[in-house]
């Protein structure tokens, strides 16, 4: 034990200023492991929208002062507590979001559990984390693409699995929005469970990746701004008697709710998952909207250690691979680094990235990373 790193390089957000207020610390100590405790080389992380308004004071969820950021990292385990019993040296993890939802429905005990934000989170060389707080890296992915999946994937998991009774499968209509984290994987997941998919873009390009990722349709909602009614027509057209999505991922927030309102079939399910519209809107439907449209309009917020094991099979099963943005410093797609993490945090402020932003922390363990 005495071999074991004393110190981690680590970020902190020291403030609510903006992205200047999350610094960097070269040496911080480590704490020592508790009985279910483990020591993770984190390898890399990615970012989430979240992770961006933290720092800027817009997070509408309490943090603790200082906190470590991020909560979504792909590492190696270095050592175990004595009573730690689901991993060992060696064994490739994932962090999970809230450390505390293992399965069922989440409690308000759990969001305040939350990595990055109520605890400290991975942006950090070496953490120390309960073995209940880890789950097993998919087989077949690297540790830049397994660095994705905490968040993003397993919101999209639970926006189309999480409803009992409801879940997505062969023959229903999901409808995605845009090109971020959530929406890429949703896309792939729904493809997985034999769903269409009918996916909106603002433009051209991006529809190609849409496509390319297995999208049926592909509505651009700068030209289209009903697109909403444009996919309840498109899903009627091509599934007589069917009246529209059973699946809507929503992350647009008030701008966007009102077209997926339009688009959603009886007793469908609009998952709401973000707010990247901001929080007020031109269009903000009522509530008694949900009874007009006969559905179920249901917040989520990330998934249980459950959920996420049973998201690591299907990838495994059907080899889906991550989207990662390939931009990196000044845009010459080197990626970014521990050293370039204000500027990963500008670059996707800015929207510039398509798929997962993703920072190699430590890389030292070779290729297969």
């Amino acid at each position: 034990m005495s071999s074991l790193p004393t110190t981690t390089k680590q970020y902190n957000v020291t403030g609510k200023g903006g992205f200047q207020d999350v610094k960097l610390t070269e040496s911080a100590p480590i704490p020592k492991l508790g009985d279910h405790d483990v020591l993770v080389n984190w390898h890399y992380a990615s970012l989430n929208y979240r992770d961006l308004i933290i720092p800027k004071g817009k997070y509408p969820f309490p943090t603790i002062p200082n906190v470590i950021p991020l909560s979504d990292a792909a590492g190696t385990v270095i050592a175990t507590g004595p009573r730690v019993s689901s991993f060992q040296s060696g064994s490739r993890v994932l962090s999970q979001f809230n450390q505390s939802h293992q399965h069922g429905p989440i409690t308000a005990a759990d969001t305040m559990t939350g990595l990055g934000g109520s605890l400290d989170g991975v942006l950090r060389t070496f953490g120390v984390y309960p073995e209940w707080g880890l789950v097993r890296m998919p087989e077949g992915l690297t540790f830049r693409e397994g660095a994705t999946l905490s968040c993003a994937a397993l919101t999209a998991w639970n926006g189309l699995m999480g409803l009992p009774g409801r879940e997505c499968g062969a023959g229903d209509w999901v409808i995605v929005q845009g090109t971020g984290g959530v929406s890429l994987f949703a896309l792939q997941l729904a493809k997985a469970l034999r769903a269409r998919v009918i996916a909106t873009t603002s433009s051209d390009e991006k529809a190609k990746t849409l496509k390319s990722l297995g999208a049926d349709f592909v509505i651009n909602y700068r030209s289209d701004p009903k697109w909403g009614e444009s996919a309840k027509k498109i899903i009627t057209q091509h599934a007589p008697g069917t009246d529209g999505a059973s699946h809507i991922i929503e992350v647009g927030g008030p701008n966007t709710m009102a077209q997926s309102l339009k688009a959603v079939k009886p007793e469908g399910v609009i998952s709401v998952i973000g707010f990247l519209g901001g929080v007020k809107g031109e269009e903000q439907p009522s509530m008694l909207e949900a009874l007009t449209s006969i559905c179920t309009v249901r917040g989520v917020l990330v998934g249980s250690k459950e959920q996420f094991e049973d998201m690591v099979r299907l990838i495994e099963a059907v080899g889906i691979r991550p989207v990662i943005d390939e931009g990196g410093k000044e845009g010459k797609g080197k990626g970014w680094g521990m050293d370039d993490v204000r500027d990963a945090m500008q670059y996707m402020w800015d929207q510039k990235h398509l798929g997962k932003v993703v920072i190699r922390i430590d890389d030292k363990g070779g290729s297969k990373l």
